[in-house]
């Protein structure tokens, strides 16, 4: 099991809000935390998300996270295993 942190930032949140809730929801076992900061004035809604699961599963998330556009995904993995 590993422990990380996933951040996207969603450069038209209104356009994939839905799509990304969809597939944050389908990982919700491995979820342990979400955090949400919309920038309106920006146009721009940053999301972290702090995981537990075995490395290919976040790496499963992370990479349908990052096909979707208008979405930009960084992923940091805890060193402890």
């Amino acid at each position: 099991m590993r422990i990380a942190v996933i951040s996207l930032v969603l450069d038209e949140p209104k356009k994939v809000q839905k799509e990304v809730n969809e597939v944050i929801s389908s990982y919700k076992d491995i979820i342990r935390g979400r955090m949400g900061i919309p920038l309106d004035r920006e146009n721009v809604s940053i999301i972290s998300i702090a995981v537990i699961g075995e490395a290919d599963t976040i790496n499963a998330f992370t990479g349908r996270l990052g096909k979707i556009d208008h979405v930009q995904v960084k992923t940091s993995f805890s060193k402890k295993q």
